[in-house]
């Protein structure tokens, strides 16, 4: 089986950074990574309305910029909203500096919409002691439940039971909506989202 849960290791090394919600009860967090794009984002938002669930979404700047309207549409229908820097920057590949400047940009790009956020999850989950010291302002956020949609070799199947399996009270559980994880994102959210209301949980955003 494909392990979609978090090892406990990476929660200890890092215990200042936000994993999952304790006491959240039966309460999920489902966030979405890398967009806004048309078509995909689009279907995302139509799909959480059609179960009446909020949720967070990691936006790349540069992805606002070039899809505005998309990204109004995140507003509009009440979803949160959170920094995922402004060109998809693995911090651990970057110089410090170039790393925070990159932030800044992303933040420029949802100024733009009258919209600012302390919510940041490094791309590839990704960061450099020293950047996470410098972001101090902000929640780093990251999760108990990777969903692996954007491995194309995982069939849907493999993907949803791994994260029913992962899944806990309070879960932040990521997917993602970019091109590379369209065929099962399309396929294993809903059928996600529909168990976990079956067993009585409910849907939140950070």
């Amino acid at each position: 089986m494909v392990p979609h849960k978090t090892p406990s290791l990476f929660k200890y090394i890092w215990p200042s950074l936000v994993w999952n919600v304790p006491n959240a009860g039966k309460k999920i967090f489902l966030t979405f990574d890398d967009g806004p794009i048309p078509e995909l984002t689009e279907w995302v938002l139509e799909t959480l309305a059609q179960f009446n669930i909020k949720a967070t979404f990691f936006c790349v700047g540069e992805n606002v910029d070039k899809h505005p309207e998309v990204f109004d549409k995140l507003l509009l229908e009440g979803h949160s909203i959170g920094n995922h820097t402004h060109h998809h920057l693995n911090g651990r590949k970057a110089l410090t500096q170039n790393y925070l400047d990159n932030v800044a940009l992303c933040d420029e790009a949802l100024a733009k919409h009258n919209e600012t956020t302390e919510l940041f999850r490094p791309p590839y989950g990704r960061l450099k002691t020293r950047q996470r010291k410098l972001l101090k302002n902000r929640k780093v956020v990251m999760w108990d439940v990777l969903s692996k949609d954007y491995d194309q070799s995982l069939s849907p199947e493999i993907i949803l039971d791994g994260i029913i399996k992962a899944t806990q009270p309070g879960s932040i559980v990521v997917f993602h909506d970019n091109l590379k994880a369209e065929k099962n994102l399309k396929v294993v959210l809903p059928k996600y989202i529909q168990h976990f209301l079956n067993q009585g949980y409910q849907f939140g955003r950070l």
